[in-house]
Formats: structure tokens, sequence, C-alpha cells
């Protein structure tokens, strides 16, 4: 790649960390700096720049965007600004969400799992805003850069990748499939929306008729049944997350 060649990619590509970022960023406590994050993700496209191998067949938009994203959540991860104690809730709750959903063989409602967490209801509303920020990323690509470098360079966009990752994928895609369609309606819904119309939480709010909260607090229930789900039948369900998002 040329000097001139390396130049165009940056300029064309600047805009898309900004948008990366403020995606990012809505599910951020207000004390995470928007420069930070715009930062990061510019060391991400730099890198990109790099690594980039054209003969793989992979657009650079969507290399970049995975570095760009992956450099992002590397930065948040170095930060470590969610406490021990907040994580330990997130995966507690997200036990009992498994094991409620088993026991009841349906989605349990926040009374029954703000029960089952010796929670009054507005204590576990106030928990789902607080965990909001953990779930970022759940369905888009948050492993480290590396991983995610390593995932994308082998699926080009002729569909020519490898038989059996392709199955793979494929398998991965159709569990979360089945497991999307379990959720409820509202929930489901709210995915839908956010991240293949990539309506923005206050979009969503408007068109539900509820504000960005409650939005916000659908999107982590969500999550959080998702990954209950999948932890029971893939072994390393972030990893699943990352590939079927890809």
């Amino acid at each position: 790649m040329t000097p001139a060649e390396r130049e165009t990619l940056i300029v064309e590509t600047l805009p898309l960390i900004k948008h990366i970022a403020h995606r990012v960023a809505t599910k951020l406590p207000t004390s995470i700096e928007m420069r930070d994050l715009i930062n990061a993700g510019v060391l991400g496209l730099l890198d990109a720049v790099d690594k980039f191998d054209p003969e793989r067949n992979v657009k650079f938009k969507t290399y970049a965007e995975v570095r760009i994203r992956g450099a992002i959540i590397d930065s948040l991860r170095s930060l470590d600004w969610a406490p021990r104690s907040l994580r330990k809730k997130g995966k507690d709750l997200e036990r009992t969400y498994a094991d409620l959903s088993q026991k009841l063989g349906r989605p349990a409602t926040d009374e029954e799992v703000s029960e089952a967490m010796g929670e009054d209801l507005a204590n576990f509303h106030a928990l789902l805003d607080q965990l909001h920020g953990l779930t970022i990323g759940s369905f888009e690509n948050m492993g480290d850069s590396e991983d995610s470098d390593n995932y994308i360079n082998y699926y080009p966009d002729d569909g020519s990748n490898d038989p059996y990752a392709r199955f793979e994928s494929n398998e991965l895609t159709d569990l979360l499939g089945e497991a999307i369609e379990e959720l409820p309606e509202k929930e489901r819904l709210v995915l839908s929306l956010y991240y293949y119309e990539e309506f923005t939480m206050k979009e969503i709010g408007t068109l539900l008729g509820v504000n960005e909260s409650r939005v916000s607090q659908l999107h982590t229930k969500a999550t959080l049944r998702l990954r209950a789900r999948l932890a029971k039948v893939v072994p390393n369900v972030e990893s699943a997350l990352k590939s079927v998002a890809g």
C-alpha cells in the first residue's frame, strides 16, 4: 500500500470512528469521556490500515469497524470502571434468569426475578440501569482486537470461507435466533431495532412510547436472558456471541 493509498483510507474512514464511539458511549456512565473513546478508535483505525490485507477479499470498512470497536472496548477494559461488586451482581442476575427460565419454562417476569434476587422492584430496575454498561458489545465484536482480527480475516465477502467455520457460525446463529425468538416481545423488538435497524435508544423509546431508561432496561434484560440461555449450550458464550456478530 502506497502512502497516498494509506492516507486515503484513513481520511475516508475517520467519520466511522465518531459513529462507533457515540454508539458505545450511549451504554456507558457519563464519567467516560467521548474524547477518550475517539482517541482509542483512531489507534484502532491506524492499526487496521497497517494490518489490512486486501488479498483476503474483505472490505476495508468492514475490517476497520472491527478494529476500531475492538480498540475502544480494550481501552474501556483498561479503565476497569465497573466495580467487582457490580460485575458479580450481573453474573448473579444472569444465573437467576437461567434458573427461573428452566423452572418456569418461560421468560421470568420482573417481579419474579426481583423476588428471587431478594430485591424490591424499584431496586431491581435500578440494578438494570447500573448493569447497562456491562452489556456493551454482547452482540457486537467484544473480543480483544487480536481475536477480532483473526476472525474477520478468514471471512471474505465472496463467502468462500472454510466450510467447517461456516457450519459452526451458522449453528451458532441458529442457536442465537432460537433464543431471541423466546424473548418477551418488547425485548425482542428492542434488539431488532437497535442492532439491525441501528436505531438509537432514544429513537426506540419514541417508537415504543417509553423513556430512554426503560429501553435501556429492556436491552439489558434481553442481553442477560440470551447470555444465560446460550451459556447452557455453548462453552464459551462470549466467543460465540462475538463470532455470530462478526
